[in-house]
């Protein structure tokens, strides 16, 4: 969607969250604008990445958090062998899809066009520390969720966040009051601004 590979500007690689399907996450496109990137949207096993909350303990969501990183990893590759390095690829995703996409990132960090993490965050038990090698380089990463998000509580959200600016990132972290397990204007409007920076680099 967006895009052809060899005129895009840059790519979105949008990972949908539990019980959905690539053309719920693929909804957003016309939101962000930016029709000069590609847009891809990879399409999890079942239509979920792996079967337990992103809080149990790893090894009782494998192999589908593994898989779902090799998914992510194998994208990244085809799109620099496409000519579109990681410095203009943005990861977005939503709920089981962000926290996917902050552990691919996490495990290979590097400078990467942006990270759009609607409410998600890093995977572990409660408890859990993440001392990740590498450093993201300034990569700009959003971090959007309600304080009263079933899914997802806030306080790993904030955790997620440190990890990330000890790990050298540019974090803009929300936390909204009684927000629903949604996407709001607000969020969508930070997502376009991570779109912009990836264009204004590529431009300027």
């Amino acid at each position: 969607m967006g895009a052809p590979l060899d005129r895009a500007r840059g790519a979105v690689i949008m990972v949908h969250g539990r019980n959905a399907e690539p053309r719920n996450i693929l909804e957003l496109v016309p939101l962000l604008g930016h029709p000069g990137f590609a847009f891809l949207a990879p399409a999890a096993a079942g239509r979920t990445w792996y079967p337990l909350s992103f809080l149990a303990l790893r090894e009782q969501n494998e192999p589908g958090i593994s898989s779902g990183i090799s998914v992510l990893h194998g994208l990244v590759r085809e799109l620099a062998v496409a000519g579109i390095p990681q410095e203009r690829v943005v990861l977005l995703g939503f709920s089981q899809g962000a926290c996917l996409s902050s552990q691919y990132a996490a495990e290979h960090a590097g400078r990467y066009g942006g990270l759009i993490l609607f409410s998600g965050g890093l995977i572990g038990a409660p408890g859990a520390t993440w001392n990740f090698p590498g450093s993201f380089s300034g990569t700009p990463v959003f971090l959007g969720c309600s304080d009263v998000d079933s899914h997802v509580p806030a306080a790993r959200v904030r955790e997620s966040a440190a990890v990330f600016e000890r790990m050298g990132a540019q974090v803009d972290m929300r936390i909204y009051a009684g927000m629903g397990h949604l996407v709001n204007e607000e969020e969508i409007a930070a997502a376009r601004g991570i779109l912009g920076g990836v264009e204004r680099d590529r431009t300027g």
